[in-house]
């Protein structure tokens, strides 16, 4: 939100510096009263400290200040810097939540002042009016202001009223007006040197930039601007508000949510933006799943705006509570009248929650069998303007999909849903950054819902694998976007690099400090990268082709699981014919693959022989692990090669130990369509070959070792070459690459999974500055094929980040493994695919080899071929 503060003139500037500077400004005033200044000067310096301490969250002490100032401007017999006081104690007295005396304090300063200085009041008093969330009054305000502050050549209060009506013109709707208005604040802050001001400026660009959607410009403005506050010594609220926005809007709640207990807990601010605070909290906190938390939030600020007389506030909050009670799981008749009535005094303010409420109470209908009533409410949920940004397009229609469904009007239910997911296309694809991509598909899942019910209900498994595929894996489709040559980017992962080696070598607080601010500052500059396919669908996001995949499956049998309502379903294509077979519950198969990674994790471990394992053998817990996962469909495999596409909770599943998928070529694959893409990516012309070794691998020296003798040509980096873009270098484009290296999974934070090399770990961060993944890459280290379910259905991890830079094919663990019992597998796989085998077909060979030794059998179940 924007300031208001001081006019320009006397005592050294001190009006403006307090808002520019407010630590230089109070010191300054300090000096100018200890030399005894007349009653004018002293009321200047009185109301420039308490403007300072107003800027700097001291409110109380603040207004006393500024009473002293206006006591001494009645003294002084001059009107006009009465008015001036007056204006900013009554724009103060509003913001500490006394709004009324705030605007009787403001109503008398404009009957006092005349010319530019109406106009520096008329500001203020419009900055009380939009606490008070009384927008079109405050617009009247501003408008006046702005043409006196013009013809007066006052550039500073024009500046300042144009930020005012900016940011009423954005709560209101108008982005394009809004943002003409802040870039001419923008110019003439420049121009009067006005630091503070201009980083509030750029923090409202950031507005602008979330309100069409563009997240990572959002981000990109909001992070200068806190730097600009910093600079100039102050912690401004309103930007971890306007943050908390952002994060919440690319799916990250959980972020938001401590960003925001941070704010509220650090007491910044007045005592309106205390309840601010708390609003934004309790929204974060209902994103990030925490009902209970959000209510607590939201009833607290709900208290404190009501004591302020703000209605537009207290009414937004009051939604945050009945939203946090459906979260609850309450329902019935009273929350739905509830509901209703909040969603129509949304409408009246004109708050943009007000389709949210409506869709709420359309929820609420339809639970309670008042089909009626859900219609009218879905119908006012399924508004929305042509230029709306593409999240609110998505929840539009999907109010207009809820509607269909109730009406059984599938067709136009079906309708609502493409264009739902559509503008959700759209939105993602305006971020660069992988994570964010993969996030922003949570908000289209129920869409893809809808429509998978539907099919379900035709029993029509064609088109059950169309809409499975929609909405599955889509952030894979779609490299991102990070330019290789960021060099600040390469200096931040190089520093990281050496700090985690450091910290492995001799673990120390500050070093693990350290490597926290490192990994905050990557990702941040990742998350900022804007995406290549800004409202191009056909450019960024291509549709799956049932005819083309049939074709190109030939007499491979594809096998897609799909959960809808929690059951798990598996799509069977085989020689141009698709079945559904229902598997049973996704719980149980989730419980299946953690039995059976729980026994291969103990085998790795378990002596040479795996003596110290005594639980069911692999051969038992493979059977219920295929029961569980595959049921009937199991039976349509014959002895074909088989692709299977499994929903992201299921994506760490050993398939080795299924029986019906043991003795054969199996491609696992997070959808249909990068199977498609990866088929059809043709090998370099080049064959170069990579071998790499990481530190501390004994059986991965004689490993790689070996396999230099089977390649004489490659490219071999161990023993200290291992190093971060030495082995970038050389995999970029390579036809075959071999990392032997201890691998981490990070669940905490996925794209920070790593393969340990000589100079520390090579991150999925810097595996995306590759240019071309190689063509086929063979990752002989644990859980190197793990990765993060999210968003919908998106994977984030190790090997999921490899396929859309190009990789065909990626043999990867989903366990722990033996280090030694790995070392005669992977040499097999290789000699394999020397003979012209696929990397599935030629890993399912060598896996047989390891039959008869329950390490080595172990180890070979552990692995899973990734692509085609």
């Amino acid at each position: 939100m924007p300031t208001a503060g001081g006019s320009a003139g006397a005592v050294e500037n001190l009006l403006p510096l307090a808002l520019s500077r407010p630590h230089d400004a109070i010191a300054s005033a300090r000096t100018v009263l200890a030399g005894d200044p007349a009653a004018v000067e002293a009321s200047i310096a009185h109301q420039a400290w308490g403007i300072g301490l107003r800027q700097l969250g001291d409110v109380t002490t603040a207004v006393r200040q500024l009473r002293t100032a206006l006591r001494l401007a009645e003294q002084s017999g001059r009107s006009e810097r009465e008015a001036d006081v007056l204006a900013t104690l009554g724009a103060t007295l509003g913001r500490a939540g006394r709004s009324r005396e705030g605007l009787a304090r403001l109503d008398r300063a404009v009957e006092l002042s005349r010319g530019a200085l109406t106009g520096r009041v008329l500001l203020r008093r419009a900055d009380v009016l939009l606490v008070l969330g009384r927008h079109r009054e405050a617009l009247d305000d501003l408008r006046a202001a702005i043409t006196r502050l013009r013809r007066s050549g006052d550039q500073v209060w024009e500046a300042r009223s144009r930020n005012y009506r900016g940011f009423i013109q954005l709560a209101l709707g108008g982005t394009r007006r809004a943002d003409a208005d802040f870039a001419v604040a923008e110019k003439l802050y420049a121009a009067t040197g006005q630091e503070f001001e201009y980083a509030e400026a750029r923090q409202n660009r950031g507005l602008v930039a979330y309100s069409r959607g563009d997240l990572p410009g959002a981000l990109r403005y909001l992070d200068e601007a806190g730097r600009r506050f910093a600079a100039v010594g102050v912690a401004w609220p309103d930007l971890a508000i306007d943050r908390c926005g952002v994060l919440l809007a690319a799916g990250l709640g959980a972020e938001a949510l401590a960003e925001m207990d941070q704010a509220t807990a650090a007491g910044a601010g007045t005592a309106t933006k205390r309840g601010e605070l708390l609003f934004a909290a309790a929204t974060a906190a209902l994103a990030a799943g925490d009902a209970a938390g959000a209510r607590e939030r939201a009833e607290r600020a709900r208290r404190l705006f009501s004591a302020q007389h703000r209605e537009w506030w207290s009414v937004r909050s009051s939604m945050v509570v009945l939203e946090a009670r459906y979260e609850s799981g309450e329902r019935g008749e009273r929350l739905l009248r509830r509901v209703s009535a909040v969603a129509r005094r949304l409408d009246g303010l004109g708050a943009s929650e007000a389709s949210a409420a409506h869709l709420l109470a359309g929820r609420l209908a339809l639970d309670a069998g008042r089909l009626r009533a859900a219609d009218r409410e879905l119908e006012l949920a399924g508004r929305h303007s042509k230029d709306a940004p593409p999240i609110a397009r998505s929840a539009a229609w999907l109010g207009k999909a809820l509607r269909a469904e109730a009406r059984a009007e599938v067709r136009s239910m079906l309708s609502a849903c493409a264009r739902g997911l559509d503008a959700l296309d759209e939105h993602r694809l305006t971020m660069g950054a992988t994570e964010l991509r993969a996030l922003a598909t949570g908000q289209g899942a129920e869409l893809a819902e809808l429509a998978l019910r539907d099919a379900l209900r035709r029993d029509d498994p064609r088109r059950l694998l169309v809409w499975g595929e929609r909405w599955r894996a889509t952030a894979l489709g779609v490299p991102p976007v990070r330019p290789s040559d960021d060099e600040q980017l390469v200096t931040e992962l190089a520093a990281l690099r050496d700090v985690v080696r450091r910290s492995d070598a001799s673990p120390d607080p500050s070093l693990e400090r350290e490597r926290r601010r490192l990994e905050k500052a990557v990702r941040e500059r990742a998350l900022r990268a804007v995406g290549g396919a800004v409202g191009v669908l056909g450019g960024g996001v291509r549709r799956l082709d049932v005819d083309e995949l049939v074709e190109e499956l030939g007499e491979t049998v594809l096998v897609e699981l799909i959960e809808v309502g929690g059951v798990l379903h598996a799509v069977v294509v085989r020689d141009g014919r698709i079945s559904r077979h229902e598997v049973g519950p996704l719980a149980t198969a989730a419980l299946e693959v953690e039995r059976s990674r729980f026994t291969l994790r103990r085998l790795a471990h378990g002596g040479a022989r795996g003596a110290a394992y005594r639980g069911p053998s692999l051969e038992v817990l493979g059977s219920r692990l295929g029961r569980a996962i595959l049921g009937s469909a199991q039976e349509l495999l014959g002895d074909r090669a088989v692709v299977v596409v499994p929903p992201g909770r299921l994506q760490a599943l050993p398939w080795g130990l299924v029986p019906a998928l043991v003795d054969r070529a199996v491609n696992v694959v997070p959808s249909a369509a990068t199977w498609l893409r990866a088929r059809r990516l043709r090998p370099p012309s080049d064959r170069r070959v990579v071998l790499v070794l990481g530190p501390g691998l004994s059986a991965g020296r004689a490993e790689v070792l070996r396999l230099a003798e089977q390649y004489p040509d490659a490219t071999v980096l161990a023993d200290g070459d291992a190093t971060a873009e030495k082995v970038l270098r050389e995999l970029d484009g390579a036809w075959i690459a071999h990392i032997a290296a201890h691998g981490t999974f990070r669940s905490d934070s996925p794209l920070f999974s790593s393969l340990r090399l000589d100079d520390g770990p090579l991150t999925v961060y810097d595996f995306e500055r590759l240019r071309r993944a190689p063509y086929r890459m063979v990752l002989s280290s644990c859980d190197s094929g793990l990765a993060k379910p999210v968003g919908a259905d998106e994977l984030l991890g190790l090997s999921s980040s490899l396929i859309p830079l190009g990789a065909a094919g990626i043999l990867a663990s989903v366990v722990p493994v033996n280090d030694p019992a790995t070392a005669p597998l992977m040499l097999g796989v290789h000699a394999n695919l020397r003979d012209g085998q696929s990397l599935a077909t030629a890993f399912a060979t060598a896996r047989q080899e390891a039959r008869g030794d329950p390490v080595a059998d172990a180890a070979a179940r552990s692995f899973v071929a990734l692509g085609a």
